[in-house]
């Protein structure tokens, strides 16, 4: 696992190295302090020469100082490794998002992404930046320190191999343990960022409905329980450090112990154990970085499958088959086609869909709700894929089309659509960037834009805010229908994207549609028999089959369906 999230690092593997350089060459560096102190105490102090204990003392100097500045450069380089890492893994898992169909994105929820690329990513960065000094320095120092404690006293030096398999085997329990519970962490992460996501995106059902209280309390339980896994998570982990004093200490209190035993009966000076000492630290130190490193994996891993779950994710739409084919005239046919939206389910949604438009008629698809008519559109751009059967367009089935031509020569309006941060201008333009003031101008008019963008501040250059918040729902439905317009689809689909529009702004928009790019095929799913009255052949669904297909008058006369949904329209309405 580690493995591979470390195959991301990429261009940033250069400061990889050169952080573990610097780190490795500080440490020997500091080894060499307690040898040259040593020699200062031993030779210097005991036989009072001074210039020998100044050479030392500059010698020690020098040393401290060289590694200082490679302890500045060890951290510079492992801050831009771990920033250089995390930024590829976002990268990669955003790139992989948008390769997912509507199907993958149904495994996840957004609130779990939003963790994976956040606060999972910020793990896995902060464990290199935070962990390559302790990785690289711990081993460094625990054998050179050893090496040289056993060349100072091979017989003092043997008080390791009593604490190295206590600290080992506690070290092994807390990390067996914490492991798992830092998955359930974050997991509730996910269920804290869930809860604000939603209260966000309905605060304006949560205040009209004044459900305040009920968030703050439902927030409230979410909160708690990350609290209470945190705790549980970071308490077990935190047993690390007294486990690490425990063993420090008492080995210590050994040496201590023996080594002034040996000093009695003249087996050691004073010197070789004040070095001892040192490097005892020093092991010592370095166990404690080796034990947090551990900890800091343990994490990461954690994070790491999360993180590896999206990336692995299959994409189960591809352009595996994909032909250099391009969507000519707009002609779509269904032949015998089956859905469902998982392959354990047991009924389809869908259920032996045969149905044929030919290029440039207007089709309406009307139905009740639940009826899965947003569902049978979205098979044509492959949002989702068939189970059975197979979707045509110009007589080719969709799956050999490349993925990107055929969505941008179909164009969907939904009902529930998204405006992006930015101006009015540059939303209408993610339809077509190229596209020049004129035709921007000639789709507002089609879409009744220009009756309103005028009374807006600054015009074509009116910010929208984040998720249009400063338009109304109808001038949001009209927006994204001129953005549509603006590629000049062969098939438009309107999926119920007038349901805010008022029904004469509706009919202005469905006249001019007629007049504008007559050659277009355009599905209309609608709630309102006036939606699809004037359609060449209107659809009925009903419960994923094709109840009937036929004109406005045919279905008046045949369709119990469309005679039910007709008569409860025409009370009060003149149709």
């Amino acid at each position: 696992m580690l493995r591979r999230l470390f195959s991301y690092m990429g261009k940033y593997r250069k400061y990889a190295v050169l952080a573990m350089i610097c780190i490795t060459a500080e440490g020997i560096l500091e080894l060499l302090v307690p040898l040259i102190m040593a020699d200062l105490v031993d030779i210097g102090v005991a036989s009072g020469d001074t210039s020998y204990i100044y050479m030392k003392g500059m010698q020690m100097a020098v040393c401290a100082v060289i590694a200082l500045i490679l302890g500045i450069g060890s951290a510079r380089f492992a801050a831009l490794a771990g920033q250089g890492l995390g930024a590829e893994l976002r990268r990669a898992e955003y790139e992989r998002l948008q390769q997912y169909s509507f199907s993958n994105i149904d495994h996840f929820r957004t609130s779990s992404l939003v963790t994976r690329l956040t606060s999972d990513v910020t793990n896995i960065q902060n464990a290199v930046s935070m962990g390559m000094r302790p990785f690289c320095r711990g081993p460094v120092m625990l054998v050179a320190a050893t090496g040289i404690a056993f060349s100072i006293n091979h017989t003092l030096a043997i008080v390791f191999f009593i604490a190295l398999p206590v600290l080992g085997v506690a070290l092994f329990i807390i990390t067996m343990k914490v492991r798992p519970l830092y998955s359930r962490m974050q997991g509730a992460i996910d269920t804290v960022n869930r809860i604000i996501q939603e209260n966000l995106t309905a605060i304006r059902i949560v205040k009209a409905c004044v459900r305040g209280d009920y968030e703050i309390a439902k927030f409230e339980e979410g909160n708690q329980n990350l609290r209470t896994e945190s705790e549980t998570a970071f308490r077990l982990a935190a047993l690390n450090m007294p486990a690490m004093q425990f063993v420090m200490y008492g080995t210590i209190l050994g040496i201590l112990l023996y080594g002034g035993k040996l000093m009695r009966v003249g087996n050691m000076q004073v010197g070789d154990l004040t070095g001892f000492l040192s490097y005892v630290l020093q092991i010592l130190n370095s166990l404690m970085m080796i034990s947090n490193v551990f900890l800091l994996m343990t994490r990461s891993v954690a994070s790491g499958v999360r993180i590896m779950e999206v990336i692995d994710e299959k994409i189960d739409i591809t352009d595996e088959k994909a032909q250099d084919r391009k969507v000519e005239r707009g002609e779509i046919s269904f032949e015998h086609v089956w859905f469902k939206y998982k392959k354990e389910a047991k009924e389809y949604v869908l259920s032996d869909i045969n149905l044929h438009i030919e290029a440039g008629q207007t089709v309406g698809i009307i139905g009740q709700t639940g009826a899965a008519k947003s569902t049978l559109v979205q098979l044509i751009p492959r949002l989702y894929e068939a189970e059975q059967g197979v979707v045509k367009v110009d007589g080719i089935p969709v799956q050999e089309y490349p993925m990107e031509h055929l969505r941008d020569a179909i164009a969907m309006v939904l009902q529930k659509n998204t405006l992006f941060s930015g101006s009015l201008l540059s939303n209408l333009k993610w339809g077509r960037e190229d596209a020049t003031m004129e035709e921007v101008e000639e789709v507002c008019r089609i879409a009744c834009v220009d009756e309103f963008f005028q009374r807006l501040p600054k015009g074509y250059d009116t910010e929208m805010g984040q998720g249009g918040v400063n338009v109304s729902g109808g001038q949001k439905q009209r927006i994204c229908i001129a953005r549509a317009l603006l590629k000049k689809p062969k098939v438009l689909i309107l999926d119920d994207s007038t349901s805010a529009v008022d029904t004469a702004t509706e009919k202005k928009i469905r006249e001019r549609l007629q007049q504008y790019l007559p050659s277009m095929t355009k599905i209309i799913i609608a709630q309102r028999i006036s939606s699809v009255r004037s359609a060449d052949q209107i659809v009925i669904l009903d419960d994923g089959k094709i109840s009937d297909i036929g004109s406005h008058e045919e279905l008046l006369e045949r369709s119990e369906i469309y005679q039910q949904i007709y008569e409860s329209q025409k009370e009060g309405v003149e149709l």
